[in-house]
């Protein structure tokens, strides 16, 4: 079962106060307040523009905020970050296993590159969302699916608590996003990872998730999801 997600909550793994978030001169964040226990699994949900993204970016400390405050006390380990699959060359020429090692430069900073050890569990990542035999292709030859999860594996080799992700099922067929969402679902309950992600619909999230937050009109709330009859 899930663990409950609520917008106020004794002791969140991570939080917003009154936050503020302007674009280009518009508010598009006003005095959001959200807090996340450890081990939640929570979709930020709502139309086209409405926020998630810049909530999501907020939370990472990418945006810029004009007040409010974000508390992440993430104790020395940040946040695995999945941005949408739009922002990767789809043309980069390196292997899968070298773009999942990527997710070691934070700790080894960019002049360093990983040793055996980090090559090795980068490959062991990529074996676990089922990509064992893919390490060697570079992204342009593989799916859209196999990328969502090289990006993935390359957010999870540093081991965060906390996953975030960005329409990590955009531009997907329907059996490829099931998998991410499935993917998503078992890191949360097996590895008890903390998973935040913008998501468009609802329909797939039944069954995974029991609530989320909708993000409309500058604003959130958490809306328990519908079962149809």
């Amino acid at each position: 079962m899930p663990w409950p997600v609520e917008l106020d909550c004794p002791k969140p793994l991570l939080s917003c106060r009154d936050l503020t978030v302007t674009l280009g001169g518009q508010v598009v964040l006003d005095r959001v307040s959200l807090s996340v226990p450890a081990g939640a699994f929570l979709p930020l949900v709502g139309p086209n523009g409405a926020g998630k993204t810049t909530l999501l970016r907020a939370l990472l400390g990418l945006a810029p905020i004009r007040s409010g405050r974000v508390e992440t006390p993430f104790a020395g380990r940040p946040p695995g970050y999945v941005p949408q699959q739009g922002v990767i060359d789809p043309l980069f020429p390196v292997p899968a296993r070298e773009i999942v090692a990527m997710g070691f430069y934070p700790r080894l900073g960019w002049r360093r590159r990983p040793g055996r050890a980090m090559r090795e569990r980068a490959e062991a990542r990529l074996a676990e969302l089922g990509l064992a035999g893919m390490a060697r292709k570079t992204f342009a030859q593989l799916s859209g699916g196999m990328r969502q999860k090289v990006l993935i594996a390359r957010a999870l080799v540093g081991e965060p608590r906390v996953l975030m992700l960005d329409e990590p099922t955009a531009g997907l067929d329907p059996a490829s996003q099931r998998e991410i969402l499935a993917i998503l679902g078992r890191l949360n309950q097996r590895e008890g990872v903390t998973v935040i992600m913008a998501h468009h619909g609802e329909e797939l999230l039944l069954g995974l998730v029991e609530e989320v937050c909708l993000v409309r009109e500058r604003r959130v709330q958490m809306r328990r999801l519908s079962h149809a009859d």
